[in-house]
């Protein structure tokens, strides 16, 4: 890349101007930080009462299955990353599956066009949910507590009620024309006459509770071979759903190895495919490595051009190369290896942007959801849990299984449901993202975990659909080149770019009007759209040994 041009005068903005006060990094020597503050009494509670990172993480996925049904489910699915205390480095894929029945055409009508909303409402929309073989899955290989102390807490939650926030009141009130239209969420999530909940109500779920308890006592077979089963495969047969009996009863997590980089010295542990997440984060940290970030400052025009056009490349390499491993070849050695990332950087030019009708997939031709949550947990002992976990849209596809009390995820049109085709979050998709029966849907969900020295050193992860990888790979860079604590890189404007559209969204107030005029002079479309990701994220000083955590202050879920 040639010499860049004059620096742009470097500003960082407060983010307490744009996103209310700035609190100081909460502390301890174990930490569980998630995106309710009720999940994160529970997983603390488990920690100080001497439980690991692990058994933190599941009694943490069942609070938040009760607490965040927008977001935390049992109807979902998700990704763990996960280090050791002894080193070892994994991940586990409980990611949704498409069931026997499903089809390539499936959400097309006789013309070839998308149906609306086909693949995003309603029991069609779902995948074979994943969260409970999942959960199940990390504590028996990891855990050190019975599910029967890791679920009670999410089943008094059920069982007695909690107040809804001031965001749970507003999204139960914008998704009541989507809950109106099932008879089972008409029941759980509107009260009587069809009225919204508020917040301030208390939110009791008994049928949840119900289902919680059957889990309990039999463990995931309840789910995935008994009652609840029964329960899934019986709203499906009455409401056009295609998940079967067989569907449940052959659903199986995968031990995968995780996506391996390095970034300044930091070495980044992070979930691979079917998520493009992790292979996406490194491919775009490995880009901006050639460039010195810090000297160029936060928030400057060189910086974010830098960064904008890694992400460009990076968001067109994921609409051919990524998809299920179990169904196609992807070069992930070749997409996370420093020298592409070198050809990548070399392409761009110091003072000006690249239309992305110029960018093709840098390998040639080879043969996420929103409404996610993300949460981090490290123990005392040097383990660590990574989790990010979904049913897409807000509250999945408005569908609740009847008598089972949570909703279905709309996991579906995460695949390329007409390859080319922008799905919800407007990202573009090819064949190797096409449906098939028990295939696993593509995703941008990127758990991550930062080692130093082979130590713990950060846990981070976000919700956001297709802007999930650059909110971590951002928070990630805030740290590592600008030197800021885990509280101000949670909370510091955010920017994203992902190739189509052609445009670099930001945040309100996230970036000075002479950065933006110099970008706009550089070619870029710069648009101005709502607050992106919720961030929960965890430093240890290697040093002291102490832990520093920090909620993102957005809560845009």
């Amino acid at each position: 890349m040639r010499v860049l041009m004059r620096l742009c005068a470097i500003v960082v903005i407060n983010a307490s101007l744009v996103f209310g006060a700035s609190y100081p990094p909460i502390k301890g020597r174990a930490l569980a930080l998630t995106s309710h503050a009720l999940a994160d009494k529970v997983g603390q509670k488990i920690l100080d009462e001497g439980g690991n990172a692990i058994d933190a993480a599941v009694a943490i996925g069942y609070a938040l299955a009760v607490v965040h049904p927008s977001s935390g489910n049992l109807g979902g699915g998700g990704f763990a990353v996960i280090h050791l205390a002894n080193g070892e480095n994994v991940t586990l894929d409980f990611r949704e599956k498409a069931p026997l029945k499903a089809t390539k055409n499936m959400y097309l009508d006789k013309k070839g066009n998308v149906v609306p909303n086909l693949s995003t409402d309603g029991y069609l929309a779902a995948g074979v949910p994943g969260t409970v073989a999942g959960l199940e899955a990390l504590r028996k290989k990891y855990g050190s507590r019975k599910l029967a102390t890791l679920i009670q807490p999410a089943i008094d939650l059920a069982q007695n009620g909690f107040r809804l926030t001031q965001r749970q009141g507003q999204t139960m009130l914008d998704n009541k024309p989507r809950f109106a239209k099932y008879a089972s969420s008409r029941k759980y999530f509107l009260k009587k006459g069809m009225v919204a909940y508020q917040e301030g109500d208390l939110f009791v779920q008994k049928d949840l509770a119900k289902t919680l308890m059957l889990i309990r006592d039999k463990g995931a077979d309840a789910f995935y071979k008994g009652k609840i089963a029964d329960l899934i495969v019986d709203d499906m047969r009455k409401n056009g759903g295609i998940i079967s009996k067989k569907d449940l009863a052959t659903y199986n997590v995968v031990w995968r190895k995780p996506v391996v980089g390095s970034y300044r010295g930091y070495k980044i542990i992070s979930m691979g495919p079917p998520s493009s997440g992790g292979a996406h984060v490194i491919e775009i940290l490995n880009t901006m490595e050639n460039a010195n970030l810090h000297k160029l400052g936060f928030g400057s025009s060189q910086t974010i051009h830098i960064m904008a056009e890694a992400m460009r490349q990076a968001y067109a390499d994921r609409s051919v190369y990524m998809g299920d491993p179990d169904f196609i070849a992807i070069p992930l050695e070749k997409l996370t290896s420093k020298e592409y990332a070198k050809e990548i950087y070399a392409h761009i030019q110091p003072d000006k942007a690249t239309p992305s009708s110029q960018i093709n997939p840098g390998l040639g031709q080879l043969h996420e959801g929103k409404n996610t949550t993300h949460y981090s947990v490290a123990d005392k002992w040097g383990n660590a849990v990574s989790i990010t976990y979904t049913i897409n849209n807000y509250y999945g596809s408005a569908a609740a299984v009847n008598g089972a009390g949570f909703l279905l995820n709309d996991e579906m049109d995460d695949f390329s449901i007409k390859p080319g085709t922008p799905n919800l979050y407007g990202l573009v998709g090819g064949e190797a993202n096409a449906i098939e029966p028990n295939k696993r849907p593509l995703s941008s969900m990127s758990p991550t975990i930062v080692l130093k020295n082979n130590k713990v050193f950060m846990v981070v992860g976000s919700p956001g659909g297709a802007r999930i990888i650059t909110t971590v790979l951002q928070v990630i860079s805030n740290v590592i080149d600008h030197k800021m604590d885990i509280s101000q890189a949670v909370s510091a404007p955010r920017f994203h770019m992902q190739w189509l559209p052609d445009e670099i969204r930001t945040e309100p107030f996230g970036m000075v009007k002479d950065v933006q005029e110099n970008l706009e002079k550089m070619g870029y479309h710069i648009v101005v759209k709502p607050v992106m990701g919720d961030v929960n994220a965890i430093v240890i000083n290697s040093k002291s040994h102490m832990m520093y955590g920090a909620h993102d202050p957005r809560k845009e879920f």
